[in-house]
């Protein structure tokens, strides 16, 4: 704590956004109205058009907000609590709109006042200084800011305070000699983390066809495969950002999801929308290299992913067909890649065997939400009277999955394609030890990560689908 703050009567402006919290609440507010008036998105370009100011005051007014769930800097709020407790004047002064900086003053209970901008006036940083001048007169007064357009605001502050500089008011605090509250997270690596690189594992599918086609060593495929890997990949991250975005209040509810690094307020939103275009661009840029057909596709599991996004992923039964569709879309984005053909058995296994894991999810998200729980407070469209319902359908649609691959085995199409039909058998105790273990350990409280993820990470699981390619090879090449 910088004990200087308590030597002296002077007041002391704190400034909100990245600074007092570490996110900015214009963002926060419009993807918070995105979320909650998905339908009214459409006034925002207006809004803006008649000032910032307007702008803010409109989001607030359209948003249900909560300042209790902000990730807000605890350096912070101790020196200003000390300051405080010391008898001197403390002010938040932000360009966020009256009524939210208003409750974020309301639940921290530490300021004295509020400066903030309203319905017709946007405080700038000159308006801002003007403000601070007027109120604090010939004392001076001591100043938190963060950004470079604070950098006036700290020049003329008495006692400067920079929160986690960046490369330019960094280098004025080093120049001037100001105290510094750094901050303590690595940029890289949240940005790195916010794409949920794990998740590319699930984008594997593309090669099924290739696969099941027993063209295992053509080069030409595989780099299609590969190509088509990464655009699914990239395509996937940037989605993952916009989800994230649009879920920060429910995350920050969550016990796991509040560590995420867009709720935890590690990456800042701006970036993390640059990320995510650059992400789309690479995808493209690939995909062009690739047939129509798979371009086709992917903008098809792109829209989805973004409806799925906006308001899909909130409906009862409408988001788990939708997530056992998009695994499936990318098994026939696959074949389109490779120029292959994909049978109807392998879509039916396919949509049954991920409408299984895909209801896994919500068993698990259900049943860590407790007993009683509701739909706002999993954000999906189920409540706690829904989980044995979810349990049974997961187990019939693995069984169903099952059996489609049974009734593929007995097919004229597995007679004519491979040497030992037979041996493919095998493969139905196989998938059903991967599906039902998993199940077990969902009920079990045990299964913490998305099922794909957990299948291509398990130990077990990946002996089961070793032991799987490897009848697969038998059956089609002979003992």
């Amino acid at each position: 704590m910088d004990v200087r703050l308590a030597d002296d009567d002077r007041p002391v402006f704190v400034d909100l956004d990245e600074t007092l919290i570490r996110t900015d609440l214009l963002w926060e507010s419009l993807f918070l109205f995105a979320r909650q008036k998905p339908l009214e998105l459409w006034r925002v370009p207006l809004w803006l058009a008649a000032g910032r100011a307007r702008l803010k005051a409109e989001l607030a007014a359209g948003i249900e907000f909560d300042p209790a769930a902000l990730p807000y800097r605890d350096s912070v709020v101790a020196e200003i609590e000390a300051a405080r407790a010391a008898g001197r004047r403390v002010v938040l002064a932000t360009g966020a709109n009256e009524r939210l900086a208003g409750a974020v003053a309301d639940h921290l209970g530490c300021f004295d006042a509020v400066i903030a901008s309203d319905a017709t006036t946007d405080l700038t940083p000159d308006a801002k200084l003007a403000r601070i001048e007027a109120e604090s007169g010939e004392r001076g007064f001591s100043y938190f800011g963060h950004r470079r357009e604070d950098l006036g605001l700290l020049d003329k502050a008495d006692d400067a305070v920079v929160v986690a500089p960046g490369r330019r008011v960094r280098q004025w605090q080093a120049k001037t000699g100001s105290h510094a509250v750094e901050d303590d997270t690595s940029r890289l690596r949240a940005l790195a983390k916010v794409m949920r690189p794990h998740q590319w594992a699930k984008n594997v599918l593309v090669f099924v066809p290739m696969v099941l086609s027993h063209e295992y060593f053509d080069a030409r495929m595989l780099l299609e495969g590969l190509l088509a890997f990464l655009a699914f990949s990239f395509a996937a991250s940037s989605v993952y950002i916009v989800n994230d975005l649009l879920d920060l209040s429910a995350d920050r509810r969550h016990k796991t999801k509040r560590r995420r690094p867009f709720a935890a307020g590690t990456v800042p939103i701006p970036q993390g929308l640059m990320l995510a275009a650059g992400l789309v661009a690479s995808s493209v840029l690939l995909a062009s290299m690739l047939p129509v057909e798979f371009r086709w596709m992917l903008a098809a599991y792109f829209v989805a992913t973004t409806a799925y996004s906006f308001s899909l992923k909130r409906m009862l039964l409408v988001d788990v067909l939708t997530l056992a569709g998009l695994y499936t879309a990318r098994i026939i984005a696959g074949a389109f890649a490779m120029d292959v053909n994909v049978s109807f058995w392998l879509l039916a296994f396919s949509v049954f065997f991920f409408l299984s894991l895909a209801l896994v999810k919500r068993f698990t998200e259900l049943l860590e939400a407790g007993p009683g729980a509701q739909r706002n407070q999993t954000g999906r469209g189920y409540v706690a009277a829904d989980l044995e319902t979810i349990g049974q359908a997961g187990m019939s649609s693995a069984f169903a999955s099952v059996l489609v691959l049974a009734l593929y085995i007995d097919s004229a199409d597995v007679r004519h394609l491979y040497a030992e039909p037979f041996v493919i058998w095998l493969l139905c105790p196989l998938v059903l030890y991967i599906i039902v273990r998993i199940w077990m350990l969902a009920r079990r409280g045990a299964m913490h990560e998305d099922p794909v993820v957990f299948i291509m990470r398990d130990w077990r699981s990946q002996l089961m689908i070793g032991l799987g390619a490897a009848l697969f090879f038998l059956a089609a090449n002979g003992f």
